[in-house]
């Protein structure tokens, strides 16, 4: 009973605090972690232990899935060279910086500076995706910082298992053996994460009942992440190759209503999960702290030395990869380095990771270092949370990267346009078929045409229900041919997957108007 109510303590603070970072326009995931660290330095307030299992198992499913649904699949192909080289590259580099300043700066001996550093060394989905989720910046920048938060996670599993298993049993590994693991862990993911994605849409595709879409959806993160785990490979990429097919075909699989309505319960779901799971990093650091064996005082100053040798390392190396985000090359941007290594922030994924570190050694003894590896890791995940992602976007608006609202705007009235003239056009080639009452193509076209000069059509339908029916008929008629006009603007580059997305939603808005037949 004590943890059902912690668990609906903290349900309601991180609401309250959720909703304050809304008004305030503050980045909830940072006030949430100062919450959850005020309410740990409260007198009385109980040690909180959380099992990785519990944060593996149950909250990174349906965060990643979701973050990966967003992910745009057509970006993503012009950004695959950078992405590839952050999430292998960079993912050893910064293993290895973070291996060497530990074992210069702190007690931790050699192998576990190696774990800290394979625990510290990817940037973490859920955190991006929270920070990055009201940033208003270029599709291809935004795609790369989320596209690699997602899959570099097998890269930092194939490091973090094979420093842990140094560190436990003082054994040698080999590189081959790394390599064979790495393949196993992505491609096995990759295909049960595709398996998984193809059964799911066929599924769906025979589904009308809005409840059972909505339970498919939410247990297909975690049927992949078992299927991966329970097959040994890497249950994350899984769920994030999933959620990316998924992404692309979701329009297709459902009608309106079911969209509506399952996005409507996974905003809530995922609002729940991500403010309970970020206010759990603030309240985890001072019980981490206070476990602290003696001779480790300077934890602190580490781990601010070990965030910016992470950022700065960052900034170097992607700043020759920059050139791969200008529409037109050109030579390496400060500018898209800077934002880029400062989006890329670390969160729950490594605190996972790290509790998750072995007691004992081989021998039975206390495994060394143990305890220090935890707050590290803590404290620069609440760095990154706090301190980068409240600077964040006021370091995206004087970059000067951040797309204008009129931009956005422009692109979405043209796109609104293009639809408008499809619609149109459709109801042209049904004048002249002759297969549709005038009456009713008259109607549609004067709405159409009033949102052309962006009024509103306030004619009412007849309320005869034959004449209902077959207008209700003739617009969805008219939807479909303007959703399709919509990802064709999409597939030849003319609007960016933000414009496509909310376009499709009004769309889907105005066939839920229309009610059922």
């Amino acid at each position: 009973m004590r943890a059902v109510g912690t668990v609906l303590l903290l349900v309601v603070l991180a609401t309250s605090v959720a909703t304050g970072a809304r008004r305030w326009r503050i980045p909830a995931p940072s006030l949430l972690v100062l919450a959850g660290l005020a309410v740990a330095l409260v007198p009385g307030t109980p040690a909180l232990h959380i099992a990785p299992e519990t944060i593996g198992l149950v909250v990174l499913p349906p965060l990643l899935h979701a973050s990966a649904e967003e992910l745009s699949l057509r970006d993503l192909r012009t950004v695959w060279r950078p992405v590839t080289g952050l999430a292998l590259g960079l993912v050893l580099a910064s293993a290895a910086a973070v291996a060497g300043l530990a074992a210069w700066l702190t007690p931790l001996p050699l192998p576990t500076a190696f774990v800290l550093g394979a625990v510290l060394a990817s940037t973490d989905p859920v955190a991006v995706s929270a920070l990055g989720r009201r940033l208003a910046l270029p599709g291809r920048v935004q795609v790369l910082v989320q596209a690699e938060s997602l899959f570099n996670d097998a890269t930092s599993l194939v490091l973090f298992r094979v420093a842990v298993t140094v560190a436990v049993a003082s054994s040698a590994f080999s590189w081959g053996g790394a390599v064979g693991e790495f393949l196993l862990l992505a491609g096995g993911g990759s295909l049960i994460g595709a398996a998984v994605a193809a059964v799911v849409t066929q599924i769906r595709r025979r589904t009308t009942d809005p409840v059972l879409e909505t339970v498919i959806a939410l247990v297909t993160p975690y049927g992949a992440y078992v299927l991966a785990e329970g097959a040994h490979t890497s249950g994350v990429t899984a769920v994030v190759v999933a959620g990316v097919l998924l992404g692309r075909s979701g329009h297709r699989l459902t009608d309106a209503r079911i969209r509506l309505q399952l996005h409507a319960v996974q905003a809530v779901v995922i609002f729940l999960l991500e403010s309970v799971v970020f206010s759990l990093v603030g309240l985890e650091l001072p019980t981490m702290v206070r476990e602290l064996p003696a001779g480790t005082g300077l934890w602190p100053l580490q781990a601010l030395v070990v965030a910016a040798a992470l950022v700065a390392l960052r900034v170097l190396w992607m700043l020759p990869l920059s050139t791969a985000l200008r529409p037109s090359g050109g030579r390496p941007s400060w500018r898209i380095a800077g934002v880029v290594s400062w989006a890329g922030t670390r969160g729950v994924m490594p605190l996972a990771a790290a509790l998750s570190i072995p007691l004992t050694a081989a021998d039975g003894a206390a495994l060394p270092g143990r305890p220090l590896v935890l707050v590290l890791t803590t404290a620069v995940v609440v760095f990154t949370l706090v301190v980068q992602g409240l600077s964040l976007a006021p370091l995206v608006t004087r970059s000067g990267l951040a797309l204008e609202p009129e931009h956005t705007l422009r692109e979405e009235q043209q796109a609104r346009a293009s639809l408008a003239h499809a619609g149109l056009e459709h109801l042209d080639a049904l004048a002249e078929l002759e297969s549709t009452p005038e009456h009713l193509l008259d109607r549609v076209r004067r709405s159409l045409q009033a949102r052309l000069h962006h009024a509103e059509d306030t004619a009412e339908p007849d309320a005869s229900a034959p004449t209902l029916l077959a207008y209700r008929d003739l617009r969805r008629e008219v939807i479909e041919v303007q959703s399709a006009e919509l990802h064709r603007l999409y597939d030849t580059h003319r609007i960016s997957d933000t414009t496509r997305r909310q376009l499709q939603r009004d769309l889907d808005l105005e066939e839920a108007a229309l009610g059922t037949v």
